[in-house]
C-alpha cells in the first residue's frame, strides 16, 4: 500500500484535477470528479469524423461512413470474329451461291494424314499469296465426326480441324473470309478461302 498524500500534495492534486477534461467514456464517472457529465459528441460530422447512423437501402442501420455508390461495369466487347464469320459484300455472296466464283489457285489436302495436311496447307497458302491470289480453293474431303482423340487417320479429320488451323495460322491476319465451295468446286468436301488484296 502507498503512503498517504501531505496536505500540501492534495491541495496541488485537488486544483490539477480541475483544469483536467476527463475521458471516460459516456454513462460513466471519471475518476476525480465525482458526478461529473461527459460532454456529447458534436450534432455534425466533420470532413473525416465517422457520420451518425445511416439507414442502408435495406431499411437496416447501419454505422460508420456509407460508401459512394460502384461505378456501372464497362460493357463487355464483343468476342473477335473467326475468318468464317466475317463479312463478304453482296457481290461476292452472289459469285459463289451461283458458282461463278473463279480461285486463283487450288490446294488438294483429301488423302492426307494431319501432319502433312496442315505444311501443305501453309506452304499452299504461303505461295498463294506470293502469286496475288484473292481465291483459294482447298479440298478437304467431306465432314464426318471425328473422335476428339483421332490421329490423323478418319475420313473427315482434315476438314474438321481446318478451321481452327486457319485461325491460329500465320496467315490469319490475310483471310478475309471462309467459305463452302459451289458444288461444281467440290461442295461440301470443299472450301474457299478469300485473301486480302495483296498492295
Amino acid at each position: 500500500m502507498g503512503r498517504r498524500l501531505s496536505e500540501e500534495e492534495k491541495r496541488v492534486w485537488d486544483q490539477l484535477s480541475r483544469t483536467i477534461t476527463p475521458l471516460a467514456p459516456k454513462g460513466r464517472r471519471p475518476i476525480g470528479a465525482p458526478g461529473a457529465a461527459v460532454p456529447s459528441a458534436p450534432a455534425t460530422a466533420g470532413k473525416g469524423e465517422v457520420k451518425p447512423e445511416a439507414v442502408a437501402a435495406t431499411g437496416k442501420k447501419v454505422r460508420g461512413r456509407v460508401p459512394p455508390a460502384l461505378p456501372p461495369k464497362p460493357a463487355a466487347a464483343p468476342a473477335p470474329k473467326g475468318p468464317d464469320q466475317l463479312h463478304l459484300d453482296g457481290s461476292w455472296e452472289k459469285r459463289i451461291a451461283k458458282g461463278t466464283l473463279v480461285p486463283d489457285f487450288s490446294l488438294d489436302l483429301h488423302g492426307s494424314n494431319l501432319d502433312l495436311a496442315w505444311r501443305r496447307l501453309m506452304d499452299g497458302l504461303a505461295q498463294g499469296k506470293a502469286m496475288g491470289a484473292r481465291v483459294i480453293l482447298v479440298v478437304t474431303g467431306r465432314p464426318r465426326p471425328v473422335d476428339a482423340m483421332d490421329r490423323g487417320e478418319s475420313r473427315g479429320a482434315i476438314r474438321a480441324k481446318i478451321k481452327d488451323w486457319l485461325t491460329v495460322s500465320e496467315h490469319a491476319h490475310d483471310i478475309v473470309a471462309i467459305r463452302g465451295a459451289h458444288r461444281r468446286h467440290g461442295g461440301a468436301g470443299a472450301l474457299y478461302i478469300v485473301l486480302k488484296r495483296r498492295r
